[in-house]
């Protein structure tokens, strides 16, 4: 497993510019086109503001994100301490309703395990780790 990059900061709506601009520069550098660098880059992003929003609602706390590579697979890693939650076991919105039948939320959600090959998430040491798993060509 090869590491492209690794960073850790402060869970905080500001700190999103530097992560995106993160995987952006992997996928590029892995060599994704752009429309797929661009699923990747909203996946992250979706994924990053729900725990910058909702994972710490008592106390501050940081927000882990790694690029890896292996066997053929580009991996997001996103760890975080906060409260636990488990993405993959959300209900998928009624995207047919209309939107005053709609229930508010889950959209990110769905929009990420759209966009994304394969989504896990596991709870280790009192963490959250939501892995994103995109296929290379």
């Amino acid at each position: 497993m090869a590491v492209l990059a690794h960073l850790k900061m402060p869970a905080k709506l500001e700190n999103l510019g530097r992560f995106i601009e993160s995987v952006s520069g992997c996928a590029k550098a892995r060599g994704f086109e752009q429309e797929e660098i661009s699923k990747i880059e909203l996946a992250a992003e979706e994924a990053l503001v729900n725990i910058f929003r909702y994972a710490y609602p008592e106390r501050t706390g940081d927000v882990e994100m790694t690029c890896k590579v292996e066997e053929g697979r580009f991996i997001l890693e996103i760890t975080d301490a906060g409260i636990p939650f488990d993405l993959t076991t959300m209900p998928e919105p009624n995207v047919t309703a209309s939107i005053q039948e709609r229930e508010t939320g889950g959209l990110g959600i769905f929009f990420i395990k759209k966009m994304i090959n394969e989504v896990r998430y596991r709870r280790e040491n009192d963490q959250n780790i939501l892995t994103l798993i995109i296929q290379e060509h």
